[in-house]
């Protein structure tokens, strides 16, 4: 009876701590006026890709680039990828998934709030944001990105910026 008591008190403190761990990554991101980490599936990026102006000497950046996904993509088709990410673990995690696609001459990683980032360089803009920045960020890059750039938003739109095409959950704007 005393061993099944540890075993639940056990099993309930782990839980606890998970629903904690949780909390406090949305936390986070809420004070550091971002989102919290989502996804981007592999099948996004791989419609993602074909849509994407291509050449040489072209730059993007993935605001808010969890694991580094979409940035390695983008490097592996010839552009210069660069990624804003503000939590620790997965920026470590991308700079391996880098390393390990042997991409670190084209592929780069910032530990770094993009809401204080100088996008202007930037040919093309990827995001997977939430509603709630997403005013404020059409506000920033309609700012700072040069004429022609492209922005991709994945699931979350811009209101007030004309839309240039759509696929499926992929939104693609025109600076």
């Amino acid at each position: 009876m005393l061993n099944a008591f540890f075993l639940w008190s056990s099993l309930l403190a782990v839980g606890i701590a998970m629903i904690m761990n949780v909390i406090n990554i949305i936390a986070l991101s809420y004070m550091a006026k971002g989102a919290p980490y989502l996804e981007t599936t592999e099948k996004d990026i791989e419609r993602l890709i074909p849509l994407l102006p291509t050449g040489s000497g072209l730059k993007a950046a993935d605001i808010g680039s969890g694991d580094g996904r979409i940035v390695i993509a983008l490097a592996k088709h010839g552009i210069e990828a660069h990624g804003y990410e503000i939590n620790p673990l997965l920026i470590k995690t991308s700079k391996k998934n880098i390393q390990d696609a042997g991409l670190e001459n084209r592929a780069t990683i910032y530990w770094q709030n993009f809401w204080k980032a100088d996008i202007s360089q930037y040919d093309t803009i990827t995001v997977f944001g939430v509603g709630f920045i997403m005013k404020r960020l059409e506000k920033k890059l309609q700012k700072e990105l040069k004429p022609g750039a492209t922005i991709v938003s994945f699931r979350f739109p811009f209101h007030a910026w004309p839309l240039q095409e759509k696929h499926e959950a992929i939104y693609i704007y025109k600076k």
